[in-house]
């Protein structure tokens, strides 16, 4: 072996060089995508539990949206707590709540439902889909991560405080 053998070349060091940083950009980009590829559950967003706020802060027969955990939050006349989201189930699209008509109402084709989430006006299947509740000492718990569907609303769906 030759003293010259031993010596790496310029334009070997650059093909050295530039595999290197190329195989740690592609670390990088792969750690960057799995990282943001990950389900976001934060407290008080979508995906994770809203705290709603003290049970006996609603009034009974009301309605109250909360847009962050894309759920309206409803108090029976009973007594009774039931968070349906704010998608339509015909197409998603968001719907909103007509106080005036005591109705919720989708956009895109005319849907509507009940308070209690049933349909009162096709072309939507079904009923509005609901986030399970939790009272806990008082405070009305909405779990955004989990999605029940359901066809028609019945009493046992009602979470008491």
């Amino acid at each position: 072996m030759t003293p010259q053998d031993n010596n790496l070349s310029r334009r070997d060091f650059l093909k050295l060089g530039i595999g290197a940083l190329s195989a740690l950009a592609v670390l990088e980009m792969s750690g960057v995508s799995l990282f943001f590829m990950q389900p976001r559950r934060l407290a008080g967003e979508f995906g994770g539990v809203v705290n709603a706020g003290p049970a006996d802060s609603f009034p009974t027969g009301s309605v109250v949206e909360f847009p962050d955990g894309r759920f309206f939050l409803i108090h029976a006349p009973d007594g009774g707590f039931l968070a349906v989201y704010s998608r339509c189930t015909h197409l998603g699209c968001t719907i909103s709540w007509e106080a005036d008509k005591n109705h919720f109402f989708c956009p895109c084709h005319a849907s509507s439902f009940d308070t209690n989430g049933d349909v009162q006006n096709p072309p939507a299947p079904r009923a509005l889909d609901l986030f399970a509740i939790t009272i806990t000492e008082g405070q009305v718990l909405v779990d955004t991560g989990s999605i029940t569907q359901r066809d028609r609303f019945t009493p046992d769906q009602l979470t008491y405080a």
